[in-house]
């Protein structure tokens, strides 16, 4: 898009010089419209070569592309007399005016667009003095058509990212699946055989099982995990199955979609670590080795994550007692935390019937 702002730019500067040429005669003096004419030139030779560098397909160059065509545009007014541009004498620069307006539209989108076609639709309405059919239809051409091209400009954008996101993916999956063979081929085989090992002999084997079958559930769970997915500079998503997987040990079992489940990278960090905060909670008053079980049901409005232990459960009242103690993890760490996020934590439990969280986070869409 930044190289059809350059041709557009020297196909209406063509359309200047044309014009000039066959209206030659209504400009009562030759001097101020040629060099009016070489300024538009040597401009657009300046912001064309900064237009085809990336480096310079920057806001900033386009502001600046902005300001210096207003100025032209006041340098036009030395072509013809006020009376004259009030009774339609011709506007030296035509359509070339609109070339900062086109340029912002594809740095900045749409209200970049909307802003530039306003500036340059008012620069050439001062020289008017009036705001009549022509005027208004001025202000449609230079503003719709820049909004427009905003909106292309960003919707393009969306579309490159997401097909770069796609192909990322696809690639990393590959690789993770070529790993995942050849890690089971070897390092997965060795440490489930000694982890069977370690059981079958006990005693102080068993301490060496335990840790084989740590090692082997983290693993399989690097394996499986997914990389962030980069937005563009928007904070980034994160694949939160890929997240959770990660805290899965061999008392700890994770259920999860095999397809992403995407969300701002934020939120799958903070819904995380509410998670982790409830799996503490269970090592730490269920003891070390009782089983939970976490498991991500993703909707189209909302996510939710529940985390079941089989521990003795929370007796009534204990929560609040905790509280007004100073001990805020549930409150802070858990409850906190989806609050923050537009979300809600609701708890289930009672003596003799284990605990179960239920985190709930809305989609980003409804969040907005």
């Amino acid at each position: 898009m930044w190289r059809a702002v350059v041709v557009f730019r020297l196909l209406a500067l063509v359309v200047a010089v044309v014009g000039f040429w066959r209206n030659a005669d209504r400009f009562p003096s030759m001097t101020a419209p040629v060099l009016v004419l070489v300024a538009m030139t040597a401009w657009t030779a300046v912001v064309s070569v900064l237009y085809a560098r990336p480096e310079g397909r920057r806001t900033r160059t386009a502001l600046a592309d902005l300001v210096v065509t207003v100025a032209v545009v006041g340098g036009v007014t030395t072509t013809q007399t006020a009376t004259a541009f009030s009774a339609g004498a011709p506007i030296l620069t035509s359509l070339w005016v609109a070339g900062p307006a086109y340029a912002l539209a594809v740095a900045r989108g749409r209200d970049g667009g909307l802003l530039g076609g306003l500036v340059v639709w008012g620069a050439v309405t001062a020289l008017r003095q009036r705001v009549g059919d022509q005027e208004l239809f001025n202000l449609v051409l230079f503003g719709l058509s820049a909004v427009l091209l905003g909106y292309a400009a960003t919707t393009t954008r969306a579309a490159t990212l997401a097909v770069q996101q796609a192909a990322a993916t696809a690639a990393a999956a590959a690789e993770r699946e070529r790993l995942g063979r050849a890690v089971h081929d070897g390092v997965l085989q060795v440490l489930a055989a000694v982890r069977r090992r370690g059981e079958a002999l006990g005693e102080d084997a068993a301490d060496l099982a335990r840790l084989a079958a740590e090692q082997e559930v983290a693993l399989r769970g690097l394996l499986s995990a997914g990389p962030p997915v980069d937005d563009g500079g928007h904070g980034g998503d994160a694949d939160l199955g890929s997240t959770l997987r990660l805290l899965a040990t061999p008392d700890v079992q994770v259920s999860s979609p095999a397809d992403p489940v995407l969300l701002p990278g934020r939120v799958a960090t903070e819904l995380a670590a509410a998670v982790r905060e409830a799996l503490a909670n269970t090592a730490e008053h269920a003891g070390p080795a009782a089983r939970a079980w976490v498991s991500l049901e993703p909707g189209d409005d909302e996510v939710v994550v529940v985390v079941r232990d089989e521990g003795p459960g929370i007796p009534a009242g204990r929560l609040a007692e905790a509280g007004a103690a100073g001990h805020r993890g549930v409150s802070s760490s858990i409850c906190g935390r989806l609050t923050d996020l537009g979300g809600t934590a609701v708890l289930h439990t009672g003596p003799g019937q284990g605990t179960e969280w239920e985190l709930t986070v809305p989609r980003e869409r409804d969040r907005r």
